[in-house]
């Protein structure tokens, strides 16, 4: 296993679905954890369950003023592993039918606030040296997904941003990566599944079975799979401007 004792990994969407899983692989493997979301109550759950080195924040990843608060409340301790996992899944409509307020929103949380918490955290590491940012984007951002443009562009942002942030801080030491998972199985695929049937008038696992046929494993990958694959990566020091498809096949 990856040996992260002593190191402290900062995880954004901490609370629920893949951040959880993310921060318990992290954990597990021995880093100290800063939590850090909108939702305090599922916070302090994920916090509880892990127990020992754990603590949470509250911040708004889109809101500068938020993201600047949370740096200067970690102004003494050294995040040497950042996990860009904030993220909202927009609407499912056609392009034309997207308010800009929508459109809008998924670009402050999941572009903006990726953008924001590398200006904060990695002037540290660019410093010590030494650093991880894993940026956790999308399959969908490299293949046709109907009806979800807002999500798509929005994931695509975020590995041009990798690749790019990648040459201008691996001189110093620091590693940037993009992992892209395919569907996970939990409540945001059933989300989107249940709007799917609602907008074709198709069933709900038929809407779910058409998605999943274009795996080559013909399934979704999970929450674990997700967080040790996090592992997996900072487990390879050359890692460096890297997209990681993780998708069971589900690929461009």
């Amino acid at each position: 296993m990856t040996d992260l004792r002593g190191r402290t990994a900062l995880v954004t969407g901490g609370g629920s679905g893949l951040g959880a899983a993310i921060a318990t692989s992290l954990h597990a493997a021995g880093a100290d954890l800063v939590l850090v979301g909108r939702d305090e109550r599922r916070l302090d759950a994920v916090r509880d369950r892990l127990g020992s080195r754990t603590r949470t924040a509250v911040c708004d990843v889109a809101t500068p003023a938020s993201v600047d608060e949370l740096r200067d409340a970690l102004a003494d301790t050294e995040v040497s592993i950042l996990v860009n996992n904030a993220g909202v899944p927009g609407p499912v409509a056609a392009l034309t039918d997207i308010e800009p307020a929508d459109w809008d929103e998924v670009f402050a949380v999941n572009v903006r606030g990726t953008y924001l918490l590398c200006r904060a955290f990695l002037p540290g590491m660019t410093a010590r040296g030494d650093g991880d940012v894993v940026n956790i984007a999308s399959v969908s951002g490299k293949r046709p997904l109907a009806h979800r443009t807002p999500y798509c562009a929005s994931k695509m942002a975020v590995i041009g941003l990798t690749s790019t942030l990648a040459f201008e801080v691996g001189p110093a030491g620091v590693r940037v990566n993009t992992l892209s998972p395919g569907p996970v199985s939990g409540p945001r695929m059933e989300r989107n599944f249940r709007l799917e049937a609602e907008r074709s008038g198709a069933s709900v696992e038929a809407a779910e079975a058409a998605f999943v046929s274009r795996a080559a494993l013909g399934r979704m990958v999970t929450e674990e799979e997700v967080g040790a694959a996090v592992l997996a990566m900072l487990a390879m020091p050359g890692l460096c401007g890297s997209d990681v498809d993780l998708s069971a096949g589900m690929i461009a």
